[in-house]
């Protein structure tokens, strides 16, 4: 590729990172001096940023890592090892004047991708079991997660992005035209995937009490209806590290208000005027990492959605926490809009 959209200066904004993250799909961006490297800044540092609840107006010379791991042209050889040994995903390359020429990425070398956990046993919950109203009149034909994004059917993409970080178990609640879904994975596949299949809808969270005697260890759950562009062993090692009993993952969405808005004094008249503002928020991608005994906080054929099962967590003093990504990692397939912005940008 052309190492040019990877490389910026120290002042440009933590936003325009991101920005550049997302359009790139590289995860690492390379900030030099005088076309000299000074440091990096991965999606990894922009996450730590946004937990700290940090501004992402401020330049990226306030996250970047000054001293990351490179290597000269000569010794390029060696880049296996510093990315096994460091578990890096991406290695800058520098001529004798330390001059950025090449970036080495993991997947460049290796088939699979960079993982921090034995994920085979780790199982994977795709919920869907719900009608896909919003996706009328596709969804009165074929349930929601068999809709092709592509010619790839949305579940496929979800189990396929799981399979890249070796996870191969899967458990899929199923209820609407279960029937179908069944047929359709009727078939050899390279991982194991069991249904559990719903008598009444339990929403997004009730089923998973139907898993309460096959789940004995942390599990992921999804919708059938997203795509997460992020390291599933990452966000597995956070959650472990964080030692939560739920992990959100959460997009930064960013929100522009179509009109002036007015700001204004005590006694009502105007203070000031903000044109067409921005705002971040971190919003649910509808993708989550959950211990086992938090099934101990749903009902047995009782309708309860994930919503639900975080106040529970909160009010009884839990630890819940977020793994955020950027938003062009997160795909939703829920509405039609969103749907063809997820055809765009995959197909």
């Amino acid at each position: 590729m052309d190492i040019s959209s990877l490389l910026i200066n120290k002042d440009v904004t933590i936003k325009k990172a991101i920005d550049i993250l997302d359009k790139t799909g590289k995860k690492i961006i390379i900030v030099i001096e005088n076309k000299k490297l000074i440091g990096v800044v991965t999606d990894g540092d922009i996450r730590r940023w946004i937990l700290k609840n940090g501004d992402i107006s401020k330049t990226v010379d306030n996250i970047m890592n000054k001293s990351p791991k490179y290597l000269k042209v000569e010794e390029k050889n060696n880049v296996k090892n510093i990315m096994k040994k460091y578990k890096i995903e991406a290695v800058p390359i520098v001529n004798e004047k330390n001059e950025i020429v090449d970036v080495v990425f993991w997947n460049d070398i290796y088939q699979n991708q960079c993982t921090y956990f034995d994920t085979n046993n780790i199982p994977i919950v795709i919920m869907a079991g719900g009608k896909g109203t919003r996706l009328k009149p596709y969804t009165n034909i074929i349930p929601k997660m068999l809709v092709p994004i592509g010619e790839i059917p949305i579940i496929e993409r979800i189990i396929n992005n799981f399979l890249n970080f070796n996870f191969n178990n899967f458990y899929v609640t199923i209820n609407y035209k279960k029937d179908i879904i069944k047929a359709y994975f009727n078939k050899e596949t390279s991982y194991n995937i069991d249904f559990i299949e719903e008598d009444i809808p339990l929403g997004t969270a009730g089923s998973l009490i139907l898993l309460k005697d096959k789940i004995e260890s942390s599990f992921f759950v999804s919708n059938c209806d997203i795509l997460v562009d992020a390291n599933y062993s990452d966000i597995l090692k956070f959650h472990k590290k964080c030692k939560n009993k739920m992990t959100i993952v959460t997009a930064l969405k960013n929100y522009v208000i179509p009109y002036g808005i007015f700001n204004l004094n005590d006694d009502g008249s105007i203070k000031s005027l903000d044109e067409k503002p921005s705002y971040e928020f971190l919003v649910n991608t509808g993708m989550y990492i959950l211990e086992k005994d938090v099934l101990d906080y749903i009902k047995e054929e009782n309708y309860s959605d994930m919503t639900d099962i975080i106040y529970k967590l909160l009010e009884n003093k839990e630890r819940v926490g977020i793994y955020p990504v950027t938003e062009g990692a997160w795909l939703d397939m829920g509405e039609f809009e969103s749907m063809k912005n997820m055809i765009d940008k995959l197909v």
